[in-house]
């Protein structure tokens, strides 16, 4: 995709969002269904996942865990922000990957140690971009891939959830 065809892609997205700003706001869904043993079964809209526990928490490695679902959300996200941004201000990006880790201390989540908080600790996100862009274009990449990826943004951040348990 050319920066004209993106531009002409976004542009009457961003006048409508401009005048009627309601029509922003647009709610994204999740939906999982409990399966057998210790897992949820959720829909990605294109494919089926499995979730279960990890190794480190007595899981067996066959199933999706969801510390490393979000982490690959958080590469997905940054990947197509960067690709998006890149052709948006005309850098051509020949090849990259984008890594994504996190490190977690199981006791919290175990409940050994009330200590230990539950989660990621620290998320490193590392982009390895092949491309010709100068010094200057890279640090202006970089910035604007952060500031405009929802993933990294909601991460960064933090968000209010505010959790319902529905008995039926």
């Amino acid at each position: 995709m050319t920066a004209i065809e993106l531009k002409n892609l976004q542009s009457p997205l961003k006048d409508k969002y401009r005048e009627q700003p309601g029509s922003a706001i647009i709610t994204l869904k999740a939906q999982g269904k409990i399966g057998e043993g210790i897992s949820c079964k959720v829909e990605t809209g294109r494919a089926l996942v499995t979730a279960g526990l990890h190794p480190a928490t007595g899981g067996d490695g066959l199933l999706a865990c969801s510390g490393d679902l979000l982490l690959e959300a958080l590469v997905a996200c940054a990947g197509v922000t960067l690709q998006a941004v890149a052709t948006a201000i005309g850098i051509e990006i020949k090849d990259g990957t984008i890594k994504a880790e996190g490190d977690l201390d199981f006791r919290g989540t175990l409940g050994v140690s009330k200590e230990v908080p539950v989660g990621f600790k620290t998320i490193r996100l590392q982009f390895n971009i092949e491309s010709n862009a100068t010094a200057e274009q890279m640090e202006s990449l970089a910035k604007l891939t952060e500031r405009y990826c929802v993933v990294y943004q909601t991460l960064v951040k933090g968000v209010e959830i505010e959790p319902r348990f529905v008995a039926t």
